[in-house]
């Protein structure tokens, strides 16, 4: 449902974070990860996103980066990029010079995912705000908690069996890159197509 909701101010991550930065944290935190046969197949360079990580994965690297994830309603708002009522962060169409999503042309040269910030930002300078990645949250899933949710700083439920993705993937048709649309998974699922950014800022999780 749409709904009018009150964020206090926050800074997103203008890009997903990529191997790169994500080699940096295992480095020197010490974490243990083991999934790099599928990063590479899909993520194949420092400057593309990190993949195959769970929940779990992300949020220890941005308590390591002294961040945090997005709680769902601050990712839709940033997403949106200050424009009101639209399908996607720069208007109602899209196309493959947009964003990288199922198949290729234009600017989409990519089967899988694409170097972060390879198509053009949205109103807030963030890239990659539809498509190439999902997103993880901060939020468990809740099918219907933004019918009674709170009208300011909404942290999600306070339980649940799966953690909110949003902004659709590489692998996926337009349909899924819409700004509306929710998707969500067990936080211990790490798959070639989850990734995420971090955001700096107060902090409205539910746990």
């Amino acid at each position: 449902p749409v709904r009018t909701i009150e964020l206090d101010a926050s800074n997103k991550d203008l890009h997903e974070v990529t191997v790169g930065q994500f080699k940096l944290f295992l480095e020197d935190s010490g974490y243990d990860y083991g999934n790099w046969d599928g990063v590479a197949k899909y993520s194949p360079t420092d400057d593309h996103p990190m993949v195959n990580v769970s929940w779990h994965d992300v949020t220890a690297y941005a308590k390591w980066a002294g961040k945090r994830l997005s709680t769902e309603a601050e990712w839709e708002y940033a997403a949106r990029g200050g424009l009101v009522g639209k399908r996607y962060p720069w208007g109602d169409e899209v196309t493959h010079d947009d964003a990288n999503y199922d198949g290729t042309g234009g600017k989409d040269k990519w089967e899988f995912t694409a170097p972060v910030g390879s198509f053009g930002a949205n109103g807030y300078g963030l890239y990659d705000m539809a498509g190439n990645v999902w997103e993880w949250c901060q939020d468990w899933y809740g099918k219907d908690y933004y019918q009674n949710s709170a009208a300011k700083n909404p942290p999600g439920p306070g339980t649940g069996s799966s953690r909110v993705l949003r902004g659709g993937d590489w692998g996926n048709d337009a349909n899924y890159l819409r700004l509306a649309y929710r998707n969500n998974d067990a936080p211990d699922n790490g798959h070639r197509d989850h990734g995420f950014r971090c955001v700096s800022g107060s902090n409205f999780t539910s746990g």
